[in-house]
């Protein structure tokens, strides 16, 4: 028997970066979207905490490709 499983996790990332000294808030904001949108920001992103959300499994057509032994 095939068993499709699938699984919905929260996953939160975090990073440490670097902003200019004497930005306001507004201007914080836009660097850190930039820094994102451009794909700089994701080689400092570390998984910070991944949360369980649900699974679920439905049975599938078919025989499963494993051998019992």
């Amino acid at each position: 028997m095939r068993v499709i499983v699938t699984v919905v996790e929260k996953i939160i990332s975090e990073a440490h970066i670097d902003i200019p000294d004497g930005l306001n808030q507004s201007a914080i904001k836009q660097h850190i979207v930039d820094r994102y949108n451009n794909g700089k920001m994701s080689i400092d992103m570390n998984i910070f905490q991944v949360d369980f959300q649900s699974i679920s499994a439905r049975i599938g057509p078919g025989k499963s490709d494993a051998k019992s032994a």
